[in-house]
């Protein structure tokens, strides 16, 4: 492996600001990303397809194909980062520094620094017959929306067998992970002089009772839903931020909630929404004040690939360990949604992510080739059992 060859290419990524934010202020595009990515690989023979994600003409898809055939194995990553504290950076966050054998630079572990690991990975099969196709998919908005995934799955593409979605495990490979909802709940109450309670309806108070029910619903659902492939092995509901009133002596008008929901595989995102609402709705009948509950965003379904896959027992044998989960969301759940078998295992440790002087080991990038190739020659050249 050309050493170099990887460090010239991350730079040129890092050195590509692509901040996904729901902040309007601090998100920006991922384009040159993928522009960057699309000149490197179409030279090498890869069939370029761009595609601009609906109403935003500054983010795009890219899926690269070389070979062809719907049974191939596809190499997936995010293009985007997140924000970044700059005063906290002790180096330039877009300008990639060596220290150490570690690689610095916002997005170098999550991850642009598995893309050029697969451009790496794929240099001994550019000029040879491939049974099944090589396609690298590079995606928009995973650190937000994930808008960029439900655009493949929208555009029912790309067709393969075998996906490995290139997040940073320390290349443990990873075959299942919690799901993610996050929901927001508004009570409209009724502002008045806190003297006398009949004047208004505390949205505070009402809200007491929500987190009260959500608190139950929490319990009810950890008694019923567990699933000891994971570090913790039961569905979590997170109180996470909570405003409401204004001043100590006026009753409180308005109090809103957010929380997030990681359910376990098995578990349907709108059927908790839907019993939410449930027990909302009985309790603003009984206060007689308006609640209403919205998503923040769609959500992420949780993911579980069948240990027994063909795919998940390659990784074992590659990488000689033992498939395991991660507590965060990946795009995973959308690449099985397009019929591929999935497997979440990429160099860098998740550990070094979202947080000032990310970087990533670059002792562990000719480790992650090896394994990238062996994925490829079991997987999409000619003469072995899975054609």
């Amino acid at each position: 492996m050309n050493n170099k060859h990887f460090i010239d290419q991350l730079s040129q990524l890092v050195a590509t600001p692509s901040v996904s934010c729901t902040n309007p202020k601090l998100d920006m595009g991922n384009r040159a990303v993928i522009d960057l990515l699309a000149n490197w690989l179409e030279p090498l023979g890869f069939n370029i397809d761009i595609q601009v994600l609906p109403d935003q003409t500054n983010k795009a898809n890219l899926i690269a194909t070389l070979g062809e055939g719907d049974k191939g194995l596809v190499f997936a990553g995010h293009s985007d980062t997140v924000p970044y504290d700059k005063d906290r950076w002790q180096h330039d966050p877009f300008s990639l520094t060596i220290d150490d054998n570690r690689a610095y630079g916002l997005g170098a572990t999550d991850m642009k620094g598995f893309f050029p690991t697969v451009l790496a990975a794929i240099q001994p099969f550019l000029n040879i017959p491939l049974a099944q196709p090589i396609i690298i998919i590079a995606t928009a908005d995973e650190e937000t929306s994930m808008s960029g995934a439900r655009a493949l799955v929208n555009q029912k593409q790309p067709k393969a067998a075998y996906a490995v979605i290139g997040e940073p495990t320390s290349m443990k490979p990873i075959r299942l992970h919690k799901g993610i909802a996050m929901e927001a709940i508004r009570i409209e109450g009724k502002a008045g002089h806190s003297s006398n309670p009949a004047l208004g309806n505390n949205a505070l108070d009402v809200m007491h009772d929500v987190i009260g029910e959500l608190k139950q619903f929490r319990s009810e659902l950890q008694q019923h839903y567990q699933h000891a492939g994971f570090t913790i092995e039961v569905p979590t509901l997170n109180l996470g931020c909570i405003h409401g009133g204004d001043n100590p002596n006026r009753i409180c008008g308005r109090c809103e909630l957010e929380f997030d929901i990681r359910p376990l595989p098995g578990m349907n995102l709108d059927n908790l929404r839907e019993d939410i609402d449930k027990r909302l709705k009985i309790i603003a009948a009984e206060k007689n004040i308006i609640i209403e509950r919205n998503s923040l965003f769609s959500g992420v379904d949780a993911f579980e690939q069948d240990k027994n896959s063909p795919l998940i027992k390659t990784v074992e044998e590659l990488t000689r360990q033992v498939s395991g989960s991660v507590a965060f969301a990946t795009e995973a759940p959308f690449m099985q949604t397009l019929g591929m078998d999935t497997v979440v295992m990429g160099p860098g440790s998740i550990d070094q992510a979202h947080q000032p002087n990310e970087f990533i080991d670059l002792s562990e990038i000719k480790n992650a080739v090896d394994v990238l190739q062996g994925l490829i020659k079991k997987f999409c050249l000619k003469n072995n059992d899975n054609q």
